[in-house]
């Protein structure tokens, strides 16, 4: 029964590692990608 949990738990653990580590990637490029929006605005108001 432990050796069951423990395995669930790991399992659990390494899939949210996986999508935390994914998500920092793409959060990333969307803050570029907001950056990049922003200054075309601000050359437009210009």
């Amino acid at each position: 029964m432990f050796n069951r949990i423990a395995s669930l738990l790991t399992i659990c653990l390494l899939l949210i590692s996986v999508v935390w580590l994914n998500g920092c990637n793409t959060v990333e490029g969307a803050g570029k990608d907001i950056e990049r929006g922003g200054e075309h605005l601000q050359d437009a108001a210009d």
